[in-house]
């Protein structure tokens, strides 16, 4: 099975996509929109592509790419998130990581590096890369990207909030998409705009006491105003409650369209 990530290796994607394929089986791009595109249209048979976190929230690159490509979601990997600093020495002028890191470290930098310029690169492995090249620059990633070439560990466990952690999905070709689950989600472009549309959207699960795991909307790139609704609700395709519900959501939606990424269950990759 062919996985591809956000890379270089030792990202924190990297280490999601661990829990479905060993290294050998596992490339890496600088893009989700790529990831999602090359399992879509092939060659990929999965993807891993973070799309929240815990501080700061979605990740709206992922949002966008589901909404434009039909994929289907087949599994969650919830990673915790340990980013330490890493540098050659203490004496840097810069650090670069990811800007999601960046932002979960962002008390930390400003207690203890208020002078240091932030350089948001495409991913905390490259940010490490950029630290190993040049000692004048630090890098944002898990302790473990220290190795053994040079780089030191100048602090640990500096994000924000100990609670840190994303949430990565693994996307398949739309032929595998799967009823069973725990979890479900899906893609509402109402293509409408009125008064109490959301409140009708959101109905049909609470009279069902189907429990809404997120609700989050993004332009739809059609007009100024105008939104597609990203859906996720704790219970599977399979049951009744959530055919009945969706019935609802796609009759509001006729006018527009109602994606369905599927069902799937969730782990937790240390």
């Amino acid at each position: 099975m062919d996985v591809l990530t956000l890379g270089p290796a030792g990202t924190y994607s990297h280490r999601a996509a661990g829990a479905i394929a060993d290294d050998e089986s596992i490339d890496f791009t600088e893009s989700v929109t790529a990831i999602i595109e090359s399992v879509a249209d092939g060659p990929y048979d999965r993807g891993v592509v973070p799309v929240e976190n815990s501080i700061e929230g979605s990740v709206t690159e992922s949002l966008d790419a589901f909404a434009t490509h039909d994929v289907a979601v087949v599994r969650e990997i919830i990673t915790p998130i340990r980013h330490a600093l890493l540098a050659q020495g203490e004496d840097f002028e810069t650090v670069a990581s990811h800007a999601q890191a960046l932002a979960q470290c962002r008390d930390f930098l400003e207690a203890n590096y208020p002078g240091a310029d932030l350089e948001a690169v495409a991913s905390t492995a490259r940010g490490v890369q950029r630290a190993r090249e040049d000692p004048s620059v630090a890098a944002i990633g898990h302790p473990a990207n220290a190795g053994e070439d040079g780089l030191q560990v100048l602090a640990e466990d500096i994000q924000d909030r100990t609670s840190n952690a994303t949430r990565f999905l693994v996307v398949a070709p739309v032929a595998e998409r799967s009823e069973a689950g725990s979890k479900t989600s899906f893609i509402v472009y109402p293509n409408v705009d009125y008064p109490g549309l959301l409140l009708e959207l959101l109905e049909p699960f609470a009279e069902r006491n189907i429990n809404l795991t997120r609700v989050e909307s993004r332009p739809s790139g059609e007009r100024l105003g105008d939104y597609v609704f990203h859906i996720d609700i704790a219970a599977g395709l399979y049951e009744e409650r959530t055919e009945a519900a969706l019935a609802e959501i796609e009759a509001i939606a006729e006018k527009g369209w109602v994606r369905r990424l599927g069902s799937y269950d969730s782990e937790t990759v240390v």
